[in-house]
């Protein structure tokens, strides 16, 4: 479970997350610059990292003037707001909605829930010293990520969290687009803000 955010530290945007769908990208941090020089091509984030982003030292790729042609509901998007930036996270993390998130999981073998395991597991995870689990019920064998999740959640050493787009969303055809230069399934991971 992800820890709280002190009660007197900023508030934390929404954050919608494209997160590929296998543990450890290969050569991650070139697919990350591709992935942002392409992104900064097609003009939906700006080319410098500016103070927009919330995790870190703050630092992310400020939305770009031609993201209302990737968004759902344009007008929903981040425009002018503190938090608007994309932030490449080039390191193994777990990513879960924060709030009432379950620990849920399924074996997408023999259909058994196996949470309690499965997320037990992400200390050996973590660290990198597996990117695999295996199913106590029935032996199956997979990336992590190949297993069922109740709620959408990801486990990589890539992600690309998109501050204050939630509401806004991500049309089909660019997430296609996306995890095609990216050479891997995504999955969008939704963290929306406190109440």
């Amino acid at each position: 479970m992800l820890p709280a955010l002190p009660s007197n530290g900023p508030t934390m945007p929404s954050q919608l997350i494209l997160v590929p769908q296998i543990s450890t990208v290969p050569a991650h941090e070139s697919k990350a610059q591709s992935l942002l020089a392409w992104l900064v091509r097609q003009q939906i984030v700006e080319a410098l990292p500016t103070t927009c982003g919330f995790g870190g030292r703050g630092m992310a790729y400020a939305i770009g003037p031609a993201a209302r042609r990737i968004a759902e509901r344009p007008d929903l998007l981040p425009y002018g707001q503190r938090y608007n930036g994309l932030e490449v996270i080039s390191g193994r993390c777990i990513y879960v909605p924060t709030g009432d998130f379950l620990e849920e999981a399924g074996c997408p073998e023999c259909r058994q829930e196996i949470g309690v395991p499965l997320f037990a597991s992400l200390e050996e995870w973590f660290p990198g010293e597996t990117d695999v689990f295996c199913c106590p019920e029935c032996g199956f064998e997979d990336d992590i990520n190949g297993f069922l999740f109740l709620q959408p959640c990801g486990f990589s050493n890539l992600g690309f969290i998109f501050n204050g787009w939630v509401e806004a969303g991500l049309r089909p055809a660019f997430v296609e687009a996306f995890a095609e230069r990216l050479g891997f399934a995504v999955r969008q991971v939704v963290i929306e803000q406190p109440l």
